[in-house]
């Protein structure tokens, strides 16, 4: 069997390659997308993360719809975890606190 970097690389390769095309073609772009949602964590800065993490784990539908979001919360020394969803209402807050939110490029180098 190869080697899971190996192996990763290739299937990055292959994704890349399958990205590029949508970004010319808008219609298997279109089709591509209707196939994943989005899964993303936001971790809370803390002042001693070897004593606590805590975050966001929210996962969305293709379209961008919220189908799940839990508030996570970890004692790492200890080894403890948990987590606890997040309410209509709290989810809310937090979309209007990353309303204006975009992915860029930093290019500051």
């Amino acid at each position: 069997m190869a080697d899971i970097n190996e192996l990763a690389e290739k299937k990055l390769k292959s994704r890349m390659t399958k990205i590029r095309k949508c970004n010319r073609d808008p219609e298997e772009k279109q089709k591509f997308s209707e196939k994943f949602g989005t899964s993303f964590e936001i971790e809370f800065q803390n002042k001693n993360p070897d004593k606590l993490t805590d975050g966001l784990t929210i996962i969305t539908s293709p379209t961008g719809k919220v189908l799940f979001a839990d508030y996570f919360y970890q004692i790492p020394e200890e080894e403890e975890y948990t987590s606890i969803p997040v309410t209509d209402k709290q989810l809310k807050a937090i979309l209007e606190f990353f309303d204006d939110y975009k992915l860029e490029l930093d290019e500051s180098d």
